[in-house]
């Protein structure tokens, strides 16, 4: 089953993310991780893809186990900046060879030290998408920055190339991190008013440490409004206090965009099914309305 059918089913659907070890010694830890998160139920699993073959060669072997094995949905990951067009292609062939139909389509971060773009790579994410619909029938997402890309001085400009790159092929989207609701709601009336109408999810990162605060905010230049930095200071020295406040925050998070209609939910799980399992157990009685 592709994610867009799901997706346009009724009902509330969250789905979750997992990322392959660092290392061949880490997989059957996260296997195991992948596991627990499954017994969820979620709408879908997704799997990143690590830069220049280091985790990547897994992605498939876990989104594999999650469709074949657990019976869920899977969605593997798939970037392009570290790649060679060559390689790239083979990729895709290898996830059609495991019946992964589900792909998140992503530039990905220029590894650092490389001269991007040159000539044998794919400069931009949409170049991707149409790469992946020449392989076959797949169901594509694709990454949007409700606070804009990192690189983009200006919004209009980001909003125009993601438009450039829905109108390439892309299903549905899923947001960089966020921690305030109002920037989310802001962004989807900006984005309809350019004409893109494919699903969105917000992503929600559950923050449950101050070290993961500082890498997040270094990673996607995201804001932290006064109402979480409060939350830090008070239980930041604290770790169970912070986790036990950070799960409650993304809780929040979620059961505000619910109640406003906003129905499909990805969650940045880290690997961490504890607290998957606590916001689920948060949510038990609302996502049943």
């Amino acid at each position: 089953m592709k994610i867009i059918d799901k997706l346009n089913q009724k009902g509330i659907h969250i789905s979750f993310e997992v990322f392959p070890p660092k290392t061949d010694a880490g997989f059957d830890k996260v296997l195991s991780a992948t596991d627990e998160i499954a017994k969820l139920n979620p709408s879908y699993i997704s799997v990143t893809y690590g830069a220049g073959g280091g985790t990547s060669k897994n992605t498939a072997k876990i989104a594999s186990h999650i469709k074949d094995d657990l019976g869920v949905m899977s969605l593997a990951h798939l970037t392009c900046a570290s790649s060679t067009k060559e390689e790239v292609g083979e990729v895709i062939e290898n996830l059609k060879a495991h019946g992964i139909e589900n792909i998140l389509a992503l530039r990905g971060d220029i590894p650092e030290g490389m001269t991007f773009p040159d000539g044998d790579r794919f400069h931009y994410a949409y170049e991707l998408v149409q790469e992946i619909k020449k392989h076959g029938d797949f169901c594509i997402g694709a990454a949007c920055y409700p606070e804009g890309h990192v690189e983009q001085e200006h919004k209009e400009d980001d909003i125009r190339y993601l438009k450039q790159k829905v109108d390439s092929g892309v299903d549905f989207l899923t947001t960089q991190m966020f921690f305030d609701n109002d920037i989310h709601y802001n962004f989807l009336y900006r984005i309809r008013e350019a004409g893109i109408t494919v699903p969105v999810l917000p992503g929600i990162m559950p923050i449950t440490s101050a070290a993961q605060m500082k890498r997040s905010q270094e990673l996607s230049g995201t804001v932290f409004p006064r109402r979480f930095l409060a939350i830090l200071d008070r239980f930041g020295s604290s770790p169970e206090a912070m986790k036990q406040a950070g799960i409650a925050y993304a809780t929040d998070q979620i059961i505000d965009l619910l109640a406003n209609g906003v129905n499909n939910i990805h969650i940045y799980s880290m690997n961490k099914p504890e607290i998957a399992v606590a916001i689920m157990n948060n949510l038990s009685e609302i996502i049943k309305c």
